[in-house]
């Protein structure tokens, strides 16, 4: 049997999990309610991001966990090859009506990696768009073969599964696997104002710059031969919440048109709600042809991501072949559906995308307003309930500290213990500099967060910072706030 330590945490050496860090052994969360999660020492801790921007209507909503056990005493499990099942038919109704009709069918993944229990759903829900891109071109009526090609963005990150992995273009992630990685992958810069634009351009001729080198890379790789441009329409781990600037996504859609390749925007992490909006995109002026939704779909309730397909695409399946050649064993799990479905149903009821929109605007006028002045605070950035914090060594210039540093995870470890009794749970990344300088934390509560919480957060969130800062006192010069 596992033995424990008096951390609360199973002992990394005796557990039969094959963690993520075979050398440090995880705490063991117990329970969960709402804002908090419960580890099995007796610590309370404030989840201010869902986990990783998962828990969109907090945790334990009895009216899930209702709908969950209602469905595994109905139907536990079909499948898809063969059959629907009504949670299915209902979800992707759902998701279809909340485009307001601009997209046409929905695919519903729900895989989980057996040895780490992790879901990889978001990851599954992009190998499967990728297909699909691959597939619309042989179906069109005169077939496309030779386009094989993708093009995504430099300090992205579209999923863990080694085709997610190739599209996705953070240097930090990627380290170790790139001689097995898809070799018809090529990455552009980013949008990312903060590290990317000089003050002397304008946004417009920092979008016009950006639109030409996609136009470029198209040009390099022969338009021809290009099957979609993929992005993630607010950029997440990988960068920590950072939106485009003001019509690039339109800007990018036009070089995709002009070119006949497929648009592709990643709202694992974004989309469902957390940016203000249903769907991200919708602030964006574009419609995509095929979309990636995940982490606030199912809400954590279960491992759960989609594919959101456009008419354009749909379109050319009917009239080709008329099936869709994928499909997994645990796909639109009956289970996973109704549990979806319901968490959907109470953010569309409950009028919840509105509160995050309210909530968010507060949220990020006092992070600039407590943090903005930092010295050793770059940048806040975000949209509606997904806000990022950048961290500097200098914040005239920018420059990043040492990746040794790991000063995101240093400031996630000092949140977990600001009090005997718990803290807060912040989300730390790294690389949002050039894939592995460059360090930043994530904050995203539920959407039924309140005022209140969100003034909570936001002490915990500059207490754990400014402990974090005086632990690094001794290796930083001039290094008070």
């Amino acid at each position: 049997m596992p033995s424990e330590t008096g951390t609360g945490a199973v002992d990394a050496a005796c557990s039969a999990v094959l963690h993520r860090d075979l050398k440090l052994a995880p705490s063991r969360v117990v329970s969960s309610s709402g804002l908090y999660i419960e580890f099995d020492n007796g610590r309370r801790i404030l989840d201010a991001t869902g986990g990783a921007a998962v828990s969109c209507i907090g945790h334990g909503d009895e009216r899930v966990i209702e709908a969950i056990a209602a469905q595994a005493r109905t139907l536990d499990y079909c499948h898809t090859m063969f059959y629907s099942c009504p949670s299915a038919e209902d979800l992707c109704q759902q998701l279809i009506q909340s485009t307001g009709g601009q997209m046409a069918r929905a695919v519903i993944v729900c895989s989980v990696q057996l040895k780490t229990r992790e879901s990889i759903t978001g990851s599954e829900a992009m190998e499967a768009a990728m297909k699909l891109c691959r597939q619309y071109f042989l179906e069109l009526p005169t077939p496309e073969p030779s386009r094989t090609q993708f093009i995504a963005r430099r300090e992205s990150y579209h999923g863990t599964t080694l085709g997610a992995l190739s599209v996705g273009g953070h240097a930090g992630r990627r380290k170790g696997y790139e001689p097995i990685l898809m070799q018809n992958v090529s990455h552009v810069s980013p949008c990312n104002a903060y590290r990317n634009k000089p003050d002397a351009e304008s946004v417009a001729e920092y979008v016009d710059r950006l639109a030409e080198e996609l136009d470029a890379e198209f040009q390099r790789v022969g338009p021809q031969n290009v099957c979609a441009f993929i992005a993630e329409t607010v950029v997440g781990a990988a960068l920590g919440c950072v939106p485009a600037v003001e019509g690039y996504f339109k800007a990018v859609r036009a070089v995709c048109d002009r070119h006949g390749a497929l648009l592709v925007l990643d709202e694992v992490m974004c989309g469902m709600g957390r940016t203000g909006t249903m769907h991200a995109w919708e602030q964006e002026g574009v419609v995509p042809d095929i979309q990636t939704v995940g982490k606030g779909l199912g809400g954590g309730y279960a491992p759960i991501a989609g594919v959101l397909v456009g008419h354009r695409v749909t379109r050319a399946l009917e009239e080709g072949s008329g099936r869709f050649s994928h499909g997994h064993t645990y796909q639109a799990h009956p289970i996973s559906c109704a549990a979806a479905a319901q968490v959907h149903r109470i953010i569309r009821e409950e009028g919840l995308v509105d509160n995050v929109l309210d909530t968010g605007k507060y949220l990020g006028s006092l992070l600039k307003q407590r943090l903005g002045h930092h010295r050793h605070v770059g940048d806040v950035r975000g949209r509606g309930l997904f806000w990022g914090i950048e961290f500097v060594k200098d914040k005239a210039s920018k420059t990043p500290f040492e990746r040794e540093l790991d000063v995101g995870m240093l400031v996630h470890q000092k949140g977990l213990d600001l009090t005997e009794d718990g803290g807060i749970m912040l989300y730390p990344g790294s690389g949002s500099v050039d894939g592995t300088l460059g360090d930043h934390i994530l904050i995203a509560p539920p959407y039924n967060v309140t005022m209140s919480q969100i003034d909570l957060i936001v002490s915990l969130t500059v207490m754990a910072i400014e402990a974090a800062f005086r632990d690094l006192t001794g290796c930083l010069p001039n290094s008070q706030s």
